[in-house]
């Protein structure tokens, strides 16, 4: 059990993939967030 835990610990394949998916959703959140705001200008007039 204790080397299983630190196998997962100490695996460098699932950090990157872990981080790399992190990225991936900080990317989309940022690029929808400017999405409402460029979108938010032009519903002023209503």
């Amino acid at each position: 059990m204790i080397n299983l835990l630190t196998a997962l610990l100490y695996d460098w394949s699932n950090g990157v993939i872990m981080i790399g998916v992190f990225a991936l959703v900080v990317v989309i959140l940022i690029g929808v967030l400017i999405n409402f705001m460029l979108s938010g200008k032009g519903k002023e007039d209503s």
